[in-house]
């Protein structure tokens, strides 16, 4: 459950901002009457999503033995790669989001620009829920489809919430700490999503374990236990894994800590030699 609430709070969150954003500046230049086709936008990406979710589900259970195994390694390695995606995306733009979103949306209403802000609603929500969606599919095949879900419900809501409060008041909330907080998190989930991507390809025999078991903590920590499943859910712990599970993981957290200090310094770099 722990999994699943902090992702959809992540990906609700980053919607609600977005459409709290378009909704502020259509108040400010007095056009709430264009505020329809927002929420137009927003419900037909909804639904769409949560359709992409459910046949997401049921391709699953269509799958046994060696298929199943491949289609949740599958999904775990492209949850991973997406999540990688999305947290360096915003690394990258999240300075300059506001400040876009607001000269497009000005732009869009002093065009009477109905069929744009339906658009852009629309397309903001659905990419979210598309990639919520893979995200909790994989986070299900972690955990338990009650926890899974419960977690995405109450992510759900605390994201709206925080999003009625950002439009609401003119209290500033710190996004940048939440997000970078919750990048160190979903860094480390996503790890163990490769990890256990890895070791359901090793199950179907299409990756070699190499040593079967590297190390064996299950009888101080069993990875089925209650702590362990919660642990599995969010890092992808796994008591006794193989040799190529164990390297994926480890070479996946090395590999984005070294880009991501490696921009920092770049970028650091370039200030400093504009700055002279």
């Amino acid at each position: 459950m722990p999994a699943s609430f902090l992702i959809s709070l992540r990906e609700g969150l980053e919607a609600a901002l977005i459409i709290s954003i378009v909704l502020g500046v259509l108040l400010k230049l007095k056009r709430t009457d264009l505020n329809v086709n927002v929420w137009q936008g927003v419900g037909v990406a909804a639904v769409l999503s949560v359709a992409a979710a459910i046949a997401l589900n049921l391709l699953g259970v269509e799958f046994e033995g060696k298929g199943e195994q491949i289609f949740e390694g599958l999904a775990m390695l492209l949850a991973a790669g997406v999540l990688t995606w999305m947290i360096l995306w915003m690394k990258e733009h999240g300075g300059n989001l506001k400040s876009e979103i607001e000269s497009q949306i000005s732009l869009a209403a002093l065009k009477n620009g109905q069929k744009a802000l339906f658009v852009l609603s629309f397309l903001v929500v659905l990419r979210e829920g598309i990639e919520l969606a893979l995200f909790l599919l994989a986070a299900r095949l972690a955990s338990s489809s009650m926890q899974t879900l419960t977690g995405a419900l109450l992510g759900l809501a605390a994201a709206i919430a925080f999003g009625w409060g950002l439009f609401a008041s003119s209290r500033k909330l710190a996004l940048r700490s939440f997000f970078n907080a919750t990048n160190v998190m979903l860094i480390i989930f996503a790890a163990g999503m490769v990890g256990l991507g890895v070791h359901e390809f090793n199950e179907a025999g299409v990756i070699p374990a190499i040593v079967e078991h590297v190390w064996d903590f299950n009888p101080i920590l069993n990875e089925k236990s209650e702590i362990g499943l919660i642990l599995k859910a969010l890092v992808g712990y796994n008591g006794n894994p193989s040799f190529t599970s164990a390297i994926g993981y480890m070479v996946y957290l090395a590999g984005i800590v070294i880009y991501i200090l490696a921009r920092k310094r770049n970028i650091n770099l370039l200030v400093l030699g504009q700055s002279e």
